[in-house]
């Protein structure tokens, strides 16, 4: 239901050091309607034109805070509220190269009355 709301376009976009880029951001939002404590994200998978990105270069940044996949497994007291917009950074030498690609964003949540883990995947083709 939420998930064409995943991949924030906006805020989808190369990370630049010193002038020059350095890894590209993606913006998300957790598609699930009331919010979940991040430890309760059990994946996130970030593709770039078909190709994985490993998540131990995968950084989220949530109001303030940053956080490895990893360490979000055992954070017990944030949130990631609904609608609100988080970061996924990649550092990754020469970032983005300029034009169209496809960008496939997948949430893995753990949702305490669900009986089943429930993924959710948002695909776009954005332009950087």
């Amino acid at each position: 239901m939420f998930e064409k709301y995943i991949i924030v376009e906006k805020e989808t976009k190369n990370i630049f050091t010193d002038g020059k880029p350095t890894g590209f951001q993606v913006g998300a939002r957790v598609p699930y309607y009331r919010g979940l404590g991040i430890s309760m994200i059990e994946d996130i998978k970030l593709s770039v034109d078909g190709n994985t990105v490993s998540p131990d270069k995968i950084l989220v940044e949530l109001h303030g805070n940053k956080y490895t996949l990893a360490a979000m497994q055992t954070e017990a007291d944030d949130r990631w509220e609904f609608g609100e917009v988080g970061i996924l950074k990649v550092q990754q030498p020469g970032g983005l190269a300029p034009g169209n690609h496809k960008i496939t964003l997948a949430f893995t949540l753990r949702i305490s009355y669900m009986p089943v883990i429930a993924v959710r995947e948002d695909s776009k083709v954005l332009s950087v």
